[in-house]
């Protein structure tokens, strides 16, 4: 089990990003949340196995059709923080 918190900016809010990067990680089989910063960038954190977080991080460096994103950062989390599902904060 892997763990990795991805931070995305860019045009990330008001487009859809949380609502559709839920859907790809419930897809690839993961666990996490998305989430909106104060700063303008979106906070993924995804736990599951290593090629299904490959996938995710993929798919985070397009966005949905709306989006905009000009980088994202990837850090090792714990997967503790995690809960069940994917959700949206």
């Amino acid at each position: 089990m892997s763990a990795a918190r991805y931070f995305v900016s860019g045009k990330v809010q008001g487009v859809w990003f949380r609502a559709s990067a839920r859907e790809q990680a419930l897809a690839l089989g993961l666990r996490g949340y998305a989430r909106n910063l104060a700063d303008g960038r979106v906070e993924v954190l995804a736990v599951g196995d290593a090629t299904a977080l490959a996938q995710l991080e993929t798919w985070l460096r397009r966005g949905p059709a709306n989006a905009r994103v000009d980088d994202v950062r990837r850090e090792d989390a714990d997967a503790s923080e995690a809960g069940e599902g994917f959700v949206c904060g």
